[in-house]
């Protein structure tokens, strides 16, 4: 007797959009605070995506100062994940144990919500291919480099790459290669941004530096 295949996990549906995938989240856990483990458990193999959706979003709107910093060092997990070919996101036991408020993620996740739902009629799924290994390994080094950029203590630095990740996280979830190909020039342009920024940041520093001495010598 054949034993029947077991239900499918409720994330993995068809035609789900990232909107649904993120409120479905908003209900998904009964206690007063979440866990990391739970939260990746829950997200099986759209963890990637949906967790770099979570993490990027904040990035794309005024935030506190600092934040992009330790949401730049959560992205590299999946950032490496997909960049290895990880189905399943694998984080450190210890990062699994951490736990955030149950009440301040649903928030963060309407607000989310409802800015998705604005814009989200434009994604579907299409050029499927990009969004698949090995595609998705050049895609994962892309998420790296961006995590890189939010780490830095860059001012204005948070936008471009926030954007970026955000698009590749949609284009994962939702199959839609032609948004993989849109966050490339977003990520471009966020690497020639960090450049300009270090030049002429260096320039002006070293400008402002001669300047103060110069005034120092003449007074004294």
């Amino acid at each position: 007797m054949l034993t029947p295949a077991p239900p499918p996990h409720p994330h993995h549906g068809a035609g789900r959009t990232a909107s649904e995938v993120l409120e479905e989240l908003t209900e998904g856990f009964p206690n007063e605070s979440v866990s990391v483990g739970e939260l990746i458990d829950r997200l099986d193999s759209r963890a990637h995506g949906v967790l770099l959706l979570i993490l990027a979003l904040p990035m794309c709107i005024p935030n506190i100062p600092g934040i992009s910093t330790i949401f730049g060092i959560l992205m590299i997990a999946p950032a490496l994940g997909l960049l290895f070919g990880q189905r399943r996101l694998w984080v450190p036991k210890q990062v699994r144990a951490w736990t955030f408020p149950r009440e301040g993620f649903q928030k963060a996740l309407k607000v989310a919500i409802g800015g998705l739902r604005r814009v989200e009629f434009l994604i579907k799924p299409r050029m499927s291919l990009l969004t698949r290994w090995p595609v998705t390994s050049v895609v994962g080094f892309q998420t790296l480099v961006m995590a890189l950029v939010l780490i830095l203590p860059i001012w204005g630095a948070n936008l471009s790459p926030g954007v970026t990740v955000t698009l590749t996280a949609l284009a994962l979830m939702q199959r839609d290669g032609l948004l993989m190909l849109l966050s490339v020039p977003c990520a471009v342009g966020s690497v020639i941004w960090v450049y300009l920024f270090t030049k002429y940041g260096v320039v002006a520093a070293t400008w402002l530096v001669e300047w103060a001495q110069q005034l120092w010598q003449g007074w004294f």
